[in-house]
């Protein structure tokens, strides 16, 4: 894998950046900043002036849903994880057992047909598992209840076990999340964006930074096996179309074309997979809506996106060989060493690290500290 270190648990974020002392919020979390294996270190708060007029974040506008709901098989408790709402009206899920500290553990795999009792009154059944050879998520229906009204009135949001407790479902949307006419959301917070407040997207936009909405709904992720994405829904509108092929049109992108901004920068690998799919094999960006099943490797590479914002992910985690197609291997293997020696935290309520393009001997850096 690219990144072959070990993360101590207690770099793991346990709670929101805003509880962990007075007078904080959102973004006072730390910004590991790469520019091929160079490094700089930053408060999130200094984005702005990282960035340059002309640059382009592509966000995404999924909310999160409540999406874990306690259940029965029998007289046993089981934990339901709905991940993602098929075309045909069926949820993928995944079962897992309570640990006893208020999170999950993985649960071995159950035949077709088993059935579980959630509250409220309806049984969800399981049909089929979701891919030929693995049985974590599973195809199911739901009998006896409508699953987004299950979802708010007995559901919490999903977290494992390196959090401290659990929060509200508020403390896992960002400020761009948009509610889906169908009730659809993410089963797990699109959290490169959690830091982002609206007095921060504010001084971006007065400093001539865009923004490009997109929607991906990220379905569960696996905690344990650290499986490449499943299939999810995602959609790129034309008016966020129209705007990345601008800003790479007059920007200095990888096609070697000149300009002063134009860096088409993702908020999240969810952002990066929804925009990369609807592109075209000449990196024009066409509106798009459905299913995507891409996986950014180095092999496949990027064909629209400059850079990307991010969490920081577990050396196992298929998140890394996007972050390698994007910047490199030499370059994500460099800021995980840094961030490692200067105890950034990880996982959804951590610290956030930037990758942009390598700076040419022609270019003037903007803002930040490079000492």
């Amino acid at each position: 894998m690219t990144v072959s270190v070990r993360v101590p648990g207690e770099l793991s974020a346990r709670v929101p950046a805003e509880q962990r002392g007075p007078g904080l919020g959102r973004d006072a979390v730390r910004l590991l900043v790469s520019r091929g294996t160079e490094v700089t270190h930053h408060a999130f708060r200094e984005l702005p002036g990282l960035l340059r007029a002309g640059d382009l974040l592509v966000v995404n506008t999924s909310p999160t849903l409540a999406a874990a709901v306690d259940g029965r098989i029998g007289p046993a408790r089981v934990v339901v994880h709905f991940s993602v709402r098929g075309d045909d009206g069926r949820w993928a899920v995944e079962l897992r057992e309570p640990d006893g500290r208020g999170t999950t553990r993985a649960r071995a795999g159950s035949p077709a047909g088993t059935e579980v009792a959630l509250p409220g009154g309806g049984r969800l059944r399981l049909a089929e598992p979701l891919s030929a050879g693995a049985e974590r998520l599973w195809w199911a229906r739901v009998a006896g209840a409508d699953v987004r009204e299950v979802l708010r009135e007995h559901g919490r949001p999903i977290r494992y076990s390196y959090t401290e407790r659990d929060q509200p479902l508020s403390v896992y949307q960002t400020v761009f999340a948009l509610p889906s006419p169908d009730g659809s959301g993410s089963a797990e917070m699109p959290s490169a964006a959690r830091p982002f407040t609206a007095r921060l997207v504010t001084e971006l936009v007065s400093r001539g930074v865009q923004f490009a909405p997109v929607t991906l709904h990220t379905g569960v992720s696996s905690a344990e096996a650290h499986e490449p994405p499943c299939p999810e829904r995602f959609a790129v509108p034309e008016a966020s179309a129209r705007l990345i092929n601008a800003a790479r049109a007059g920007g200095t992108g990888r096609e070697g074309l000149t300009g002063t901004g134009g860096r088409v920068i993702a908020v999240g690998t969810t952002a990066v997979r929804a925009v990369e799919s609807a592109a075209g094999p000449d990196g024009v960006v066409r509106a798009a809506e459905g299913w995507t099943d891409l996986v950014v490797t180095p092999g496949r590479g990027v064909r629209v996106v400059d850079g990307l914002l991010t969490g920081l992910h577990e050396p196992e985690a298929s998140h890394l060989l996007m972050l390698e197609a994007v910047a490199g291997r030499a370059a994500v293997g460099r800021a995980y060493e840094e961030a490692l020696r200067g105890l950034y935290l990880w996982h959804e309520f951590g610290d956030v690290h930037l990758l942009l393009p390598e700076e040419s001997p022609h270019t003037e850096r903007c803002g930040g500290n490079y000492g």
